[in-house]
């Protein structure tokens, strides 16, 4: 018995030792263009800008800091991959399944995102500024203090994201569903809000100078300290509102609305 117990032992080790060297020719594979898969590959700081990765297989792949500007990730698979601060600047992620993964500090500023799959995944401080992420799945994505100045979050999927510090100046984000969240000192200044759920939301010290939030329920929500200097809330619902210390300077308010 012992024996047997040692001879597979040994089989297990050789095949480990087989499985090293397959991995390194996936990578080499991969890098030559000639093989899509390299799920778990180091590719950390590689300069990959440009490249062409449609449909690629990456997931758990180690591609932090890498330059990715301009790279093609059209229906990657990127989940639990780990970007953090690369630059992808301009790439074409749409369709990608980037579930789980790390994109923390990444630079993803113009970058195409229509409907990613970037749900729990981490983008803390990274810069989304006019990126399109029409009908993205961001829900329980980690946005905390990311930049998204002048994204389209058109239909975007935010349920359980934590926005809380980020920037949102001049984003698209009509009829959104924002109940509940935790929206404190986000700057939300001249975005779009048309019909926005805001139903609950915690927006103390949030800036929303010049949004148009005609329509929008914010019933419930919490506003203290909150600017909404020259906002549009035509027609807006702001009962059972708490705001102490909000401020409503030339804004257009709700008919018939009396500020506490």
């Amino acid at each position: 018995m012992h024996n047997r117990v040692m001879r597979m032992v040994g089989a297990g080790v050789l095949i480990c030792a087989a499985a090293a060297p397959a991995a390194a020719d996936d990578r080499a594979a991969f890098l030559a263009g000639t093989a899509k898969t390299c799920g778990g590959c180091d590719l950390v700081g590689l300069d990959l800008h440009g490249r062409v990765f449609k449909r690629a297989r990456l997931e758990w792949a180690k591609l932090a800091g890498a330059n990715l500007t301009g790279a093609d990730f059209f229906r990657a698979g990127l989940a639990h991959a780990n970007l953090a601060a690369a630059t992808l600047a301009g790439a074409n992620l749409n369709l990608v399944d980037a579930k789980w993964a790390d994109l923390s500090r990444a630079d993803l500023s113009h970058a195409l995102l229509f409907e990613a799959d970037l749900a729990g995944a981490k983008l803390a401080n990274a810069n989304l500024q006019d990126a399109l992420l029409g009908r993205a799945r961001l829900n329980e994505a980690d946005l905390t203090g990311a930049n998204l100045t002048g994204a389209d979050l058109t239909d975007a999927r935010l349920a359980g994201a934590k926005l809380a510090g980020a920037m949102l100046r001049a984003v698209k984000l009509n009829k959104q569903n924002l109940r509940d969240m935790d929206l404190r000192g986000v700057d939300f200044a001249t975005a779009d809000m048309i019909e926005a759920d805001l139903t609950g939301a915690d927006l103390r010290g949030a800036n929303l100078a010049g949004v148009d939030l005609t329509a929008a329920n914010l019933h419930g929500a919490d506003l203290r300290g909150a600017h909404f200097d020259g906002a549009k809330l035509t027609n807006a619902i702001l009962s059972d509102t708490r705001r102490e210390g909000a401020t409503f300077v030339g804004a257009i308010m709700p008919e018939g609305w009396e500020k506490e």
